[in-house]
């Protein structure tokens, strides 16, 4: 018997060595990149330091490293640069949490006044990111770049919540608005010349600023939706010039880049809202959503200028 646990402990201590060896390599090699270093297929050679170091950090919220490990330090501080704000509705108390950790208002609720950061249980305000290459020389396999979308880098914040209540609060109708899981979000363009625009999931369509002429894009109705781009009453596609700033709405978390507001509830700053990467997730085996379609079945996520959010 004390044979089998010297043996089992020599065993765990090998483990953890072997560890500790793995992760020593994996700094090591970061920081001979950082430092300018030119190492032998530096681009791989990087995504492996940060994907080792991120598998073996103690902490098990992988963070930046994440980010660099999917796109590459120079793509990673650019979602990170340009991450927005988020701007909530007055009263509103739902936050964007990781739905892997979290799925019920019990623990994504948060406050609802201030700079909010985390739920009152803790979760982290939570983005997911998806990057739509369509850049020649570095196009993501699969994505529709064909016609305008050529040359453009798309940034997406998908955000995911409990539940949406689009109803709540009116009378013999809160319940008809109500069912479980939300995702919204937040699509950056940026053209081959630096410049950027911005468009905000909302209901079944994507929207710039709050108005009436957003129902038809609200209702999914392609022709309504159409004739208000022809009239000039909306922006094509819903794109406009990025304001930084992602307005949500209370009960259905729709969002807009611009809108008029005459107070704020409370607030992420966008430098301080946690991001992950959204492609490792979909490429496993993400959980369902029910009848709610998660971003990597959207048409969007190959299509970056789709109209919808289906």
């Amino acid at each position: 018997m004390d044979r089998v646990r010297r043996r089992s402990a020599a065993a765990g201590q090998a483990t953890v060595e072997w560890v500790g060896l793995l992760l020593l390599v994996a700094l090591l090699l970061a920081a001979l990149l950082a430092a300018g270093v030119r190492v032998p297929g530096a681009a791989l050679a990087g995504a492996i330091a940060a994907r080792l170091t991120c598998a073996l950090s103690l902490g098990g919220d992988c963070g930046e490293q994440a980010l660099v490990a999917e796109y590459g330090e120079e793509l990673a501080a650019q979602v990170r640069r340009r991450a927005p704000t988020l701007v909530y509705e007055p009263g509103m108390h739902a936050l964007p949490v990781d739905f892997r950790r979290c799925r019920s208002s019990a623990c994504g609720d948060g406050r609802g006044e201030g700079i909010v950061l985390h739920s009152r249980r803790g979760e982290p305000v939570t983005a997911f990111v998806h990057v739509v290459d369509c850049r020649r020389g570095s196009r993501t396999p699969g994505a529709d770049c064909s016609g305008g979308r050529d040359g453009n880098l798309y940034i997406q914040y998908w955000t995911y919540y409990a539940d949406s209540a689009t109803l709540r609060g009116v009378p013999y109708a809160g319940g008809k608005g109500y069912h479980r899981h939300d995702w919204e979000g937040v699509e950056l363009r940026i053209s081959p010349g630096g410049d950027v625009d911005e468009r905000a999931s909302s209901h079944n369509g994507f929207n710039y600023e709050q108005g009436a002429a957003n129902w038809g894009s609200d209702a999914g109705w392609g022709f309504v939706r159409a004739a208000t781009e022809k009239a000039g009453a909306r922006p094509a596609g819903g794109w406009g010039p990025a304001t930084g700033a992602l307005f949500v709405s209370g009960g259905s978390h729709a969002g807009n880049a611009k809108a008029w507001v005459d107070s704020i509830g409370s607030l992420t700053p966008g430098r301080r809202l946690r991001l992950v990467p959204l492609e490792p997730i979909a490429r496993g085996s993400p959980p369902g959503f029910g009848t709610v379609v998660p971003p990597w079945l959207k048409q969007v996520w190959l299509d970056p200028e789709a109209d919808g959010t289906s």
